[in-house]
């Protein structure tokens, strides 16, 4: 082996494996001889043909040696591009007799895996790209087909999966995600449940009831029920009556999403808001119209201009100018620091929305006292409840990027990687970048 050899084997980096011939092919697979011994167009492919240095290792058993049972003709494997020029690997593999486990089967290769046509690192670079860019995208840059690169970020998933330790659920959270309106699914609603210290998915059903909880619950033991301390959703009762109803989980905590609290709270100031200005002719429509995320907006996110604006709109009518304030109050009250300081804060918003002649305010006053108990123990536990509506965006933002899935269970396994590996420490970097792939094979000759 020459030091032209040595070179690109050390470059290769396959261990027990040694480059034996080089070649430059056109995209036909023709020879293609350079001009002057080193000029290369761009795109023309480097075929590296490697031959065996070590013994031939069994694929199943891993036992070192074996009688050879039948020589096998060339094959490709695609490799990472080098500069300009795609590289394709070429080595004719044994079928070996092994002596451990009596199997005929192809020998161990460092590179690739069994039935794979590319190399294992090419899929780790295909399946990084997949996680940030739209499926055709990555084919499109790697001159690859839609299936071969979905194949290689489901392998990547799926290793990652095996090579983790199941997490411990401790505080939970049940959350519904709209499907669309372009769906053909029985259903237009699917829950998921996550891991509230880790914002981590780890269930997903159809619908938003209380059977789809109930199936969530099944899946899950007696010891792992006893491990759960405190559950956070929505406003959406079917939850809550699930989890009271399983007899492991009746006695824990339920707790209160305060962003759909001050969501339903936003519903009843629009709604006030449109029936003041909106219901009211065509001189009071001219000076409620485009105030609506403005009366929804805190008032210490508001600006001085803003802020000029809504006393302008308060001053036209007292009514609203009460709601508003009222709303604020509950913004407070949600930040209590204890049980008795927001049990006070409750009440008193409780008092100034229970008249009858204000529909909109008295529907907010309904909807708090009968949630009342799970809104109290937002004071006393206050659980990461945003890792909850954090799912959505990520959701989204994977539905986005890729221009819809087909697959939700593929759907929830991207959601699941993204949201357990955040690239924002160096310890969450080196796991997304590993992938879950083991180290190469350093005995695979």
């Amino acid at each position: 082996m020459g030091q032209r050899e040595k070179s690109l084997t050390q470059i290769a980096g396959v261990r027990g494996f040694k480059v034996i011939a080089t070649r430059w092919e056109s995209a036909e697979g023709t020879v293609y001889v350079p001009v002057a011994g080193f000029d290369v167009p761009p795109g023309k492919h480097f075929v590296l043909q490697l031959g065996r240095r070590w013994s031939a290792r069994c694929a199943k058993c891993l036992a070192i040696g074996g009688k050879l049972h039948e020589q096998l003709g060339l094959r490709r494997w695609r490799d990472l591009p080098w500069s300009t020029h795609p590289v394709t690997i070429e080595y004719a593999p044994q079928r070996v007799k092994c002596h451990r486990c009596g199997t005929n089967g192809v020998e161990l290769l460092a590179w690739a895996d069994a039935y794979q046509r590319q190399t294992r690192r090419l899929q780790q670079h295909v399946a990084l790209d997949a996680f940030s860019m739209p499926l055709l995208h990555v084919a499109t840059k790697y001159a690859l087909e839609w299936h071969t690169v979905r194949r290689a970020e489901l392998a990547a998933i799926e290793r990652w999966e095996g090579t983790r330790a199941k997490p411990t659920l401790t505080q939970i959270g049940i959350d519904e995600k709209w499907l669309g309106r372009r769906h053909k699914n029985e259903h237009k609603f699917v829950t998921i449940v996550s891991d509230l210290v880790t914002g981590e998915p780890v269930w997903w059903g159809y619908g938003r009831d209380e059977a789809t909880v109930a199936k969530w619950l099944a899946t899950i033991t007696d010891d792992e029920k006893a491990q759960i301390k405190l559950c956070a959703s929505d406003m959406h009762r079917p939850f809550h009556n699930a989890i009271r109803a399983d007899t492991k989980l009746a006695h824990i905590p339920y707790v209160h999403d305060p962003f759909h609290v001050i969501k339903r709270a936003g519903e009843a100031l629009s709604e006030l808001r449109r029936s003041i200005f909106f219901r009211a002719g065509e001189e009071m429509r001219a000076l409620g119209r485009g105030t609506r995320w403005l009366v929804l907006r805190a008032w210490e996110n508001s600006s001085v201009d803003q802020q000029a604006k809504l006393r302008e709109l308060f001053a036209l009518n007292g009514k609203l100018a009460r709601a508003y304030q009222v709303v604020e109050e509950l913004r407070m009250a949600l930040r209590a620091p204890d049980r008795a300081s927001i049990v006070a804060a409750l009440n008193h918003v409780l008092f100034r929305t229970e008249k009858r002649a204000n529909v909109p305010m008295r529907k907010l006053h309904d909807s708090i006292r009968s949630h009342f108990e799970e809104i109290v123990a937002l004071g006393e536990h206050r659980p990461p409840t945003g890792r909850i509506e954090a799912l959505n965006n990520s959701w989204e933002s994977l539905v986005r990027r890729a221009r819809g899935y087909r697959d939700h269970e593929y759907l929830f396994r991207k959601l699941r990687f993204i949201t357990a590996n955040p690239v924002r420490t160096e310890d969450g970097t080196r796991r997304f970048l590993a992938l879950g792939v083991p180290p190469p094979y350093a005995l695979a000759s």
